[in-house]
């Protein structure tokens, strides 16, 4: 098993920053890759960022493209999501998210049902 602890959420005036962190520990060596999903009202959850294990493989939405930057610290298994010139569109809850199952194709990075470990979420709320 895996276990995800996110932090840094919070309120922020449109254009300001945010940088949210997710505390991997227990079975870490069997994970492939993490990412970032988030999920506004009404809406239906949305892959942001992705990182593999190794912190040399990066992927992004289009929407955070330029304004989002995912990152991993190896030595303390987290992975970080520095959100930049936030718009009100990015408020969401953001949910940290792991698969220790193989990523077959880039494809796969993308998409929800690859990864098999999920944090409780953070509330990221951008003030118009």
């Amino acid at each position: 098993q895996v276990q995800l602890v996110e932090s840094g959420g919070g309120l922020v005036q449109a254009g300001g920053s945010l940088r949210l962190s997710c505390a991997a520990s227990g079975r870490t060596f069997t994970v492939y890759a993490m990412g970032w999903f988030r999920q506004a009202p009404g809406k239906e959850r949305e892959f942001v960022a992705a990182i593999g294990w190794s912190g040399g493989i990066t992927y992004y939405a289009d929407s955070v493209k330029g304004r989002f930057t995912i990152s991993k610290d190896n030595a303390k298994d987290t992975v970080y999501l520095q959100m930049n010139s936030l718009k009100f569109e990015d408020t969401a809850v953001y949910y940290c998210a792991a698969t220790s199952r193989p990523v077959y194709g880039s494809s796969r990075y993308l998409s929800a049902s690859q990864y098999n470990y999920w944090g409780q979420g953070t509330q990221v709320t951008v003030s118009a």
